[in-house]
């Protein structure tokens, strides 16, 4: 098998293999750590499992963070779902889920960081709403996140994962591309459609600014989790239904490079600009460093 750098590198290969861009991610990490397809398989399972506890108990916490502007609003949120519901349970259940492991981030327990720890609610979030509500076996969600490894693979080579390099662009919108194209083919979608999901997600989080109240990855970073798994699950069900983006997904990705290339030093995760200038952003920072 063959490397790759490029979304259309997954995409022919995909297509070249007869298979979903999960295979071909699998197929490499077995020829790069030359392990079995049966352990890179269970290291992946593995992540899910800690996926699913971050939600649990990111469901149950009743806690604050540290600085205590983050805490128990995953459990106030699922408390409020469970009696009433107006969005739907797919939806419902990303935001309560981005949430939960976001806030478990924030209190310090463990997640994964897929693929930053700012951005590790988005992933999770999206994938398990929609292959629990779907009842999709555990076996399709551990190859999905092959996919959302893959396309984050690909980002990081050509554009950035880093809010310190790109803004939050490179985290949160990397992290909803990776989340539309896992949740694509957890729906059955071609390769060509994950490339759309993809593209859709990314371009329109071009230019998100990161910008943390007090330096921490709290604010708005937590609640930026749940829209943003909300977004993935749009730019999926978009390209599910045919609709394609105009421009293809590695230029999406270099658009990104370039946008974070030019965003100034103030809004990559300096916190010298943005919210965390606002009044009430430098009343909090000064209330953490007294």
């Amino acid at each position: 098998m063959r490397s790759f750098s490029t979304i259309s590198d997954l995409i022919s290969l995909a297509k070249e293999n007869c298979s979903n861009i999960s295979e071909i991610v699998l197929s490499y990490e077995t020829q790069k750590t030359q392990k079995s397809k049966k352990e890179i398989l269970e290291i992946m399972n593995q992540r899910l499992i800690v996926m699913r506890n971050s939600i649990e108990k990111g469901k149950k916490n009743n806690n604050y963070s540290i600085s205590k502007m983050v805490g128990m609003n995953a459990s106030k949120f699922y408390s409020f779902i469970s009696k009433n519901s107006f969005l739907g349970k797919i939806v419902e259940k990303a935001i309560c889920y981005a949430l939960s492991v976001s806030e478990v981030n924030a209190c310090m327990g463990l997640i994964v960081a897929c693929p930053t720890a700012g951005s590790c609610g988005i992933l999770p979030g999206a994938i398990l709403s929609v292959s629990e509500e779907m009842g999709l076996p555990d076996e399709k969600v551990v190859l999905s996140l092959f996919t959302a490894a893959g396309i984050g693979m690909v980002i990081g080579k050509n554009a950035s994962l880093a809010g310190a390099v790109g803004g939050c662009q490179a985290e949160c919108g990397s992290a909803s591309a990776m989340a539309a194209g896992a949740v694509l083919e957890l729906l059955g979608g071609t390769p060509e459609q994950v490339g759309h999901a993809i593209a859709l997600a990314l371009k329109n989080y071009l230019g998100l600014v990161c910008d943390p109240v007090a330096g921490l990855v709290e604010v708005p970073c937590v609640k930026r989790n749940a829209f943003a798994a909300i977004h993935a699950l749009v730019a999926a069900e978009l390209a599910f239904a045919g609709i394609e983006s105009i421009i293809p997904p590695d230029e999406v990705i270099l658009a990104a490079y370039e946008i974070g290339r030019l965003m100034p030093k103030s809004l990559k995760e300096t916190s010298e600009a943005g919210l965390a200038k606002t009044p009430t952003g430098k009343r909090i920072e000064s209330l953490m460093n007294a």
